[in-house]
C-alpha cells in the first residue's frame, strides 16, 4: 500500500509566503509613492516658511495637525506637524471631475524632526490622484507634483 502525503502543510505554507510577498509588495508600493526633502533649515523655521510659500504659491494651509503635541500626552517627545495644503478653485475642479477625490486632497504635507534634522514629506499627488478616474484630475495632479516639488525644494 502507497502511503498518501498530506498536502495541507504545503499548501499552508504557500499561502502564507504569497500573502506575506503580496504585503510586502503593498508596503514597499506605497513607500515608494513618498516624497522626502531634508530641510536646509530648523523644524520651526521649515513650518512657518512653508506657511509663507504656501500662501504665496495660491494655495493655502486649510488645516493643521500637530501630532507631536498629541502624541506629548502618551509620554512620547516627538516634533511631527502636518499641514494640509491646497486651493479651493483647483478643488472645485477635481470634485466636479470626480467626487472620491476627497481621499486625496487637500494634499497633506508632513513636516518632522529626526535625530536632530527637519525632514518634509508628502505622498506625491499624481500617485495618490492617480487611483481616481477623470481627465481633470489627472491633469490637476500633475501640476499639484509640480508645485508640490517648488514648495518643498526652497527647503533644501
Amino acid at each position: 500500500m502507497k502511503k498518501l502525503i498530506d498536502l495541507k502543510p504545503i499548501t499552508t505554507a504557500m499561502i502564507a509566503f504569497i500573502v506575506m510577498a503580496l504585503l510586502s509588495y503593498q508596503q514597499t508600493s506605497a513607500q515608494s509613492n513618498v516624497v522626502t526633502v531634508k530641510s536646509s533649515k530648523s523644524y520651526d523655521a521649515t513650518i512657518e516658511g512653508i506657511k509663507k510659500a504656501v500662501a504665496g504659491s495660491g494655495m493655502m494651509v486649510m488645516s493643521e495637525l500637530n501630532q507631536g503635541k498629541m502624541l506629548s500626552m502618551t509620554g512620547l517627545s516627538i516634533k511631527a506637524e502636518s499641514l494640509f495644503i491646497g486651493n479651493p478653485n483647483v478643488g472645485k475642479e477635481a470634485f466636479a471631475d470626480n467626487p472620491a477625490v476627497g481621499l486625496a486632497i487637500p494634499i497633506r504635507l508632513n513636516v518632522y524632526e529626526q535625530d536632530g534634522a527637519t525632514y518634509i514629506n508628502y505622498y506625491s499627488p499624481s500617485a495618490n490622484l492617480g487611483n481616481f478616474t477623470g481627465n481633470k484630475v489627472k491633469m490637476i495632479a500633475q501640476e499639484l507634483d509640480k508645485k508640490m516639488a517648488m514648495l518643498t525644494g526652497m527647503f533644501k
